[in-house]
């Protein structure tokens, strides 16, 4: 197993950025303005990262192609900083920008607007805070120097097919939502989707992270609560920050349950408890909708689930 694929598989919060980003600005960040194709769409955009669900596609920014992780965890955007420089961006802007990794590291940026492509669908405006990603953005990492976060997913629908591991944007008011697909119960807190799960009888709000490998990640207060640190084996396992590598406890959940659906022996990652604003309890993962059809629409706070044929996965 390469190192990509160690850092992505390891099964904790892989590329945590969805997870742990949380852009504290002072300044109005104004919302991307977004046009679709003839279709109201972006078209169907391949996964680009091998041996991983998370939404890699390809975009086009400043004339190059590059690999973006559509991340509904991440609360704003974000561009390495590396790449600004090597695009010779200059269209940046001053204010107080402060983000911070799900293992609690801080980094101060600047911000940048940018306007490139996703498929047939053309995002202008897009405000970016500029940022060091470190190995998200490093080809021994995931290789995604670019995080499209719920800024941009406040004005797009995100449809994901997770059996052929593609993915396109949608124009919410054209949305057509297929009969045979069932709501998962959810709720918006502010541009973020919640979702409730139970953890071996122990209810857990969770983040929907589509930045996030695994298909849950706790807190060690919410492990504690749920009493996953109760001696059972545990092992090391490492994931993808904001800016590096950080270590987390590997640790079987017995059950873990999300409307209506039960998955059995889930490898979970817990991590350090963090002092910070917005600090999320808990992340829900690619691997809750993996072999599925997903349509998340952050701006109604819903999230769609085409059915399984045996919903309970052991």
């Amino acid at each position: 197993m390469n190192r990509r694929s160690l850092l992505i598989r390891a099964g904790a919060v892989a590329a945590a950025v969805g997870g742990g980003l949380w852009l504290k600005d002072h300044v109005l960040w104004r919302r991307p303005r977004v046009t679709f194709g003839a279709d109201g769409t972006s078209g169907w955009l391949g996964f680009v990262v091998p041996r991983t669900l998370l939404p890699t596609v390809r975009v086009r920014l400043a004339g190059r192609d590059l690999t973006a992780l559509v991340d509904s965890g991440a609360q704003y955007s974000v561009i390495d900083r590396r790449l600004v420089a090597e695009l010779g961006l200059d269209n940046l802007f001053d204010m107080p920008l402060i983000a911070y990794g799900v293992d609690g590291r801080a980094q101060m940026g600047r911000g940048v607007t940018l306007d490139l492509a996703v498929g047939g669908a053309r995002v202008g405006r897009l405000r970016a805070g500029i940022l060091d990603l470190g190995p998200l953005s490093e080809e021994e990492g995931l290789g995604a120097p670019l995080i499209l976060g719920q800024d941009l997913l406040m004005e797009a629908a995100l449809e994901m097919d997770l059996r052929q591991r593609r993915l396109r944007l949608i124009d919410a008011a054209q949305r057509v939502l297929p009969s045979a697909y069932r709501p998962l119960p959810v709720r918006r807190s502010g541009t973020a989707l919640v979702a409730q799960a139970v953890v071996e009888g122990a209810q857990v709000k969770a983040v929907v992270d589509t930045g996030s490998s695994a298909l849950l990640a706790l807190s060690e207060g919410v492990a504690q609560s749920a009493g996953l640190l109760d001696g059972r084996p545990e092992r090391a396992g490492s994931s993808i920050v904001l800016g590096g590598v950080a270590r987390a406890r590997m640790i079987q959940a017995r059950t873990v349950a999300l409307g209506g659906e039960t998955w059995r022996d889930v490898t979970t990652a817990v991590y350090a408890e963090q002092a910070l604003p917005n600090y999320p309890d808990a992340l829900l993962g690619m691997e809750a909708f993996a072999g599925r059809d997903v349509i998340l629409d952050l701006s109604d706070g819903q999230l769609h689930l085409a059915p399984l044929m045996d919903v309970t996965i052991v």
